[in-house]
C-alpha cells in the first residue's frame, strides 16, 4: 500500500537530514552545510555533505544523493516501508496503520487542504484590498504590524457578513465543508454560518506549511463574543499536536539553538515584526507532551514566555508541571517572566529586539529551579509544611521519564531543601568550609584571624611551614612544587620561595625579595605556628602538617570546580557534566 503524502511530509518536516545522518556519520558544521566522511565508500578526505535547508545529502565520491528516506534505505539496507517505520519512530510519530479507508482519507485530505487554502487566500486578499477591511487594517497598524508581516503570516479578515460559503458550496458537498470546522449550521435560520465572522484570522499551518486550522481574534468590544477562538479539532487538525508558526520557526534551527514558546498569535507576529523569528505559540491548550517532543526535534532550549500577569504565571506553572516529565539530556526547558502587565508583543514593541535578547539571557530560569522557587514560596519553616514541600517535589521529579534527568533533578531538589533547614552549615558565611578533620587543635588561636578567609589562612600556614623549614623542603622540593595557591599575594610569595629553593644554595628568609609586610602577615596569622614551635626538627610532624594543608587546598579546588559545573548544569542538563560532578564529589570523599 502507498503511504499518504501527508504522513511522509510530516516525517520529513520533523527530522533534519543532519539529525538522521549523524546517527551513523560524524558530521562537522561548515557554513550552511555539514560535512563528513562518506558512509558509502572508504575515504580519508571528507566528501559527504548534508544540507538541512534544502533537505538532502550528497556524496561527491559516489554521486549518491537523496533525502532522509533514501539515506536510511541505502545506509541500513532497508526497504522503503521499513525506512518509513524507522524514521517515524525517530520523529516520535506513531507507525502508520494501513486500512481500507486510506484512499478515502487521502481524498479527504486533498479536499480539506484545497478548501483551507482557498479560504485563507480569499480573506487574506480581502484584508489587503477590500474597503470592508479598513477597520481590520487600522487595528493591525495600531499593533505595529507592517504589510510585509501581514503577508508573511497570510493574516486575513472575515467581515460581519461573509460570503465565502456561497462562493464555494458549488464545488464541495455540505458534509465536506462542515468537516473543516470553518462553517456550522444555524438550525434556527437553517443556513450555514462562518465560524470566524467579524474576526481577524491567523492561519495555523501543519509542520509542512499547509493550513489546517485558524485562530480568530475580535477587534471590537463584544460582550457576547470570546476574544480568541480556534478551529475545532478535525480529522487533520489536533491542537495538542501542532504549534502556531512551527513551519517557519523550524527553519532557524540551524542558526539558533533555542525557541520561544508564547501564548498568543499576536505575540508570535509581534516578535517576528521586531526581528525575533524563532517563536511559536501553543493553541489555547496546556502544553502537551507531543508539542515538547516536536520542539525537541529542532531546538536545544525551549524558552516558555507567557504574559507577565497572574494568569500568565499560572499558565507557566501548568506548562512546567506538564513538560518537566519530557526533559531529555542535552535539552533544556526554561522560563522567562516579563514585567507585570507586559506580554511578549508589547514588551518588544517598547524595548526592541536587542533588549529582549539581553533580558532573556539575564532572567531566564531553568524549569526545575522555577518549580522549586514556586513551591518554596508556599512553604513555611515548620516540619509539617516542609514535609509537604518535599513530598510535592519528590512527586514532580518522579514524573520525569529519563532516568538520568530524574536522578539529577531529585538530587537538586533535596540539596536545596537541605539548605533551608536550621542545621545549615557556614558555607554561605565562609568562602571555603573545611570538610576534613584538620588542625582542630589550633582553633583557639584563630580569634585574631577572623577577618581573613579560611582558604587564605591555609595558604599562609603552608608558607609559614616552608619558610621555617627551608632546608627540609629544598631537599624534598617535589613535595611542594605542584601546589596550587588561590590568592594572588600568597601565590607570589610561594613562587618567589620556590624559585630560590630550586636555584640557590642555603638561604635565609631575610634574603628573599618579598615585601616585609607580607612576611609579617604570614608570621602573625599562620594557624600552625604553635604546633610547629612544639615540634621543631620533627620531620614526621612537618610532613604530616604539609599533607593536611595540601589536602585542604585540593578540596577547595574541587569545591570551586563543582560549584562551577553545578551552575553550568543548572542551565544545560548535560550527562558528561553530571558525570564530572559525580567523579569530583567522589574525590572529595576520598580526600
Amino acid at each position: 500500500m502507498k503511504y499518504p503524502k501527508e504522513y511522509l511530509d510530516e516525517i520529513k518536516a520533523r527530522l533534519k537530514v543532519s539529525t538522521v545522518v549523524s546517527k551513523t556519520v560524524n558530521l562537522k558544521k561548515r557554513g550552511k552545510e555539514f560535512i563528513g566522511l562518506s558512509p558509502f565508500k572508504t575515504e580519508k578526505t571528507p566528501s559527504f555533505t548534508v544540507n538541512d535547508e534544502k533537505g538532502f545529502y550528497h556524496c561527491f565520491s559516489t554521486s549518491e544523493h537523496g533525502n532522509i528516506f533514501d539515506f536510511v534505505m541505502k545506509n541500513q539496507n532497508l526497504k522503503f516501508g521499513e525506512a518509513v517505520k524507522f524514521l517515524a519512530n525517530l520523529a516520535s510519530m506513531r507507525p502508520y496503520t494501513f486500512s481500507k479507508q486510506d484512499e478515502e482519507r487521502e481524498k479527504a485530505w486533498k479536499e480539506y487542504s484545497l478548501i483551507y487554502n482557498q479560504y485563507v487566500q480569499f480573506y487574506h486578499d480581502k484584508l489587503l484590498k477590500n474597503d470592508e477591511s479598513n477597520i481590520a487594517r487600522e487595528y493591525l497598524k495600531k499593533r505595529n504590524l507592517s504589510k510585509e508581516t501581514v503577508k508573511k503570516f497570510k493574516i486575513g479578515y472575515v467581515s460581519k457578513n461573509p460570503n465565502f460559503y456561497e462562493k464555494i458550496k458549488k464545488d464541495f458537498n455540505e458534509k465536506t465543508l462542515v468537516a473543516t470546522g470553518l462553517f456550522y449550521l444555524d438550525e434556527k435560520k437553517n443556513i450555514y454560518v462562518e465560524k470566524f465572522r467579524d474576526r481577524i484570522i491567523f492561519p495555523i499551518n501543519n509542520i509542512s506549511g499547509h493550513p489546517i486550522g485558524l485562530g480568530g481574534r475580535t477587534i471590537q468590544q463584544h460582550n457576547y463574543l470570546a476574544k480568541y477562538i480556534n478551529s475545532p479539532e478535525t480529522l487533520f487538525f489536533k491542537k495538542g499536536s501542532n504549534l502556531y508558526n512551527l513551519d517557519l520557526a523550524r527553519r532557524f534551527s540551524n542558526k539558533i539553538d533555542h525557541v520561544y514558546l508564547v501564548e498568543g498569535y499576536m505575540d508570535v507576529v509581534g516578535l517576528n515584526t521586531n526581528g525575533i523569528e524563532n517563536v511559536v505559540a501553543n493553541l489555547g491548550t496546556s502544553l502537551t507532551e507531543k508539542q515538547i517532543l516536536i520542539l525537541n526535534q529542532f531546538f536545544e532550549d525551549i524558552i516558555i514566555c507567557f504574559d507577565g500577569d497572574e494568569s500568565g504565571y499560572k499558565a507557566a506553572l501548568r506548562a512546567a508541571e506538564n513538560s518537566i516529565k519530557e526533559l531529555q539530556p542535552e535539552k533544556q526547558i526554561s522560563f522567562l517572566f516579563l514585567p507585570d502587565n507586559e506580554d511578549p508583543d508589547s514588551f518588544t514593541n517598547k524595548n526592541g529586539k536587542d533588549y529582549f535578547i539581553d533580558f532573556t539571557k539575564q532572567n531566564k530560569i531553568s524549569i526545575h529551579r522555577f518549580i522549586f522557587k514556586h513551591y518554596k514560596k508556599e512553604t513555611t519553616n515548620n516540619p509539617s509544611s516542609m514535609a509537604i514541600f518535599e513530598k510535592k517535589l519528590r512527586s514532580v521529579a518522579g514524573t520525569i521519564k529519563d532516568e538520568f534527568i530524574r536522578k539529577y533533578v531529585l538530587e537538586y531538589f533535596l540539596e536545596e531543601i537541605f539548605s533551608l533547614t536550621p542545621h545549615v552549615n557556614n558555607k554561605k558565611k565562609y568562602l571555603y568550609l573545611k570538610k576534613t578533620k584538620s588542625l582542630k587543635s589550633t582553633q583557639k588561636y584563630f580569634n585574631e584571624s577572623k577577618s581573613i578567609s579560611q582558604i587564605e589562612i591555609k595558604e599562609i600556614s603552608l608558607l609559614y611551614l616552608i619558610l621555617n623549614n627551608l632546608e627540609i623542603f629544598q631537599k624534598n622540593i617535589h613535595l611542594i612544587e605542584n601546589i596550587k595557591f588561590f590568592t594572588n599575594e600568597n601565590k607570589l610569595v610561594f613562587e618567589t620561595v620556590l624559585s630560590r629553593l630550586k636555584n640557590s644554595d642555603k638561604f635565609l628568609v631575610n634574603d628573599l625579595s618579598i615585601d616585609s609586610q607580607l612576611i609579617d602577615k604570614i608570621y602573625k596569622f599562620a594557624s600552625i605556628k604553635h604546633i610547629l614551635n612544639n615540634n621543631q626538627n620533627n620531620h614526621d610532624k612537618i610532613f604530616e602538617l604539609l599533607e593536611e594543608i595540601v589536602r585542604d587546598l585540593k578540596n577547595y579546588e574541587l569545591e570551586l570546580r563543582i560549584e562551577e559545573l553545578e551552575s553550568k548544569f543548572a542551565k544545560d542538563l548535560n550527562e558528561s557534566t553530571f558525570d564530572e560532578i559525580r567523579e569530583l564529589k567522589k574525590m572529595q570523599n576520598i580526600n
